[in-house]
């Protein structure tokens, strides 16, 4: 049987860092970004964008899920074959937090690796190494792609295995809300105000929170809110999304547990039951209930 020209892959949009876990700790979130890809034997590549980032990212070779998929080709040894036509259905806000760039790179890893006729179970790590190298950290990455609750983490040193993740389930009384402001964020510029350095008992209670992390998505939810904190980043970067820093105080004063989603500036509230106190503000932030994605990415061969 010849390889598929044809690929429908879907991938779920992911919330990184969880309060300490920075670069460590990610979350699938069921808000999904679609690619259709076909392989007709022409020489160009043609883009079609729907939803979000119409009209404003590339549909050409320099979108992001075409050249993840050149990159994926070359990283398994296959040669792009000729001619691409691709259409993206983009639910997943740009800049916001929400982890759509590796979203877009585990769109196209995938689709690249199905189109050259590879397992994906077999072919996991390999494009862990791609999607998380194009984010140069793995946890949002691991997340869209495995689904459910990844811990992360890097090897040092320029290897060929350098990104890791493991999943995990999480508990089922967990039900995250992301709310979603208009203003966007630039996950460049809010690293930029991040400390080289950080106040030793900063890092051990940052540290330890990060392991309680675990436990509290894993078994025991009841611990979210001590274990969501964090003084590691978000203290830093709040003058990057002030509003969002005051919806997670607000949030976390009445016993919710809320962090700022990846570089923000989503803010992530981890409720018991999808809903948020009537007394918060949300004036600016549109409300959205979304589930843990547990399949992660998701593919289906036309």
């Amino acid at each position: 049987m010849g390889r598929p020209t044809e690929v429908r892959v879907r991938v779920p949009a992911s919330s990184a860092n969880l309060g300490p876990g920075f670069d460590s700790l990610g979350l699938a979130l069921s808000l999904h970004d679609e690619i259709e890809v076909s392989v007709d034997g022409h020489d160009d590549v043609r883009v079609e964008v729907v939803g979000e980032g119409a009209g404003q990212v590339p549909c050409d070779e320099s979108h992001l899920v075409v050249s993840t998929m050149r990159t994926t080709w070359a990283l398994l040894g296959e040669e792009p074959p000729a001619g691409l036509r691709m259409r993206c259905r983009n639910a997943i806000p740009h800049s916001r937090g929400l982890g759509s760039s590796a979203s877009a790179a585990v769109a196209g890893a995938v689709a690249a690796a199905v189109l050259a006729g590879r397992d994906l179970e077999l072919e996991q790590s390999a494009l862990l190494q791609v999607t998380a190298g194009i984010e140069g950290h793995a946890d949002n990455a691991a997340a869209s792609l495995m689904g459910g609750f990844v811990v992360a983490w890097e090897t040092a040193g320029n290897t060929a295995d350098r990104f890791h993740a493991v999943r995990l389930d999480t508990h089922p009384d967990i039900h995250p809300v992301a709310l979603v402001p208009q203003v966007e964020s630039s996950t460049k510029m809010t690293r930029g105000l991040l400390p080289e350095r950080v106040p030793l008992a900063d890092a051990a209670f940052t540290g330890s929170r990060t392991a309680l992390s675990v436990l509290a998505f894993t078994r025991q939810p009841d611990l979210l809110l001590a274990a969501t904190e964090d003084r590691l980043h978000q203290g830093y970067r709040r003058p990057a999304y002030p509003e969002s820093a005051d919806l997670v105080d607000a949030l976390r004063a009445r016993g919710v547990p809320a962090t700022i989603s990846g570089a923000g500036p989503t803010v992530l509230a981890l409720t018991s039951d999808a809903r948020i106190p009537d007394d918060v503000d949300l004036a600016g932030f549109t409300t959205l209930v979304l589930p843990v994605d547990t399949q992660g990415a998701q593919v289906e061969i036309a």
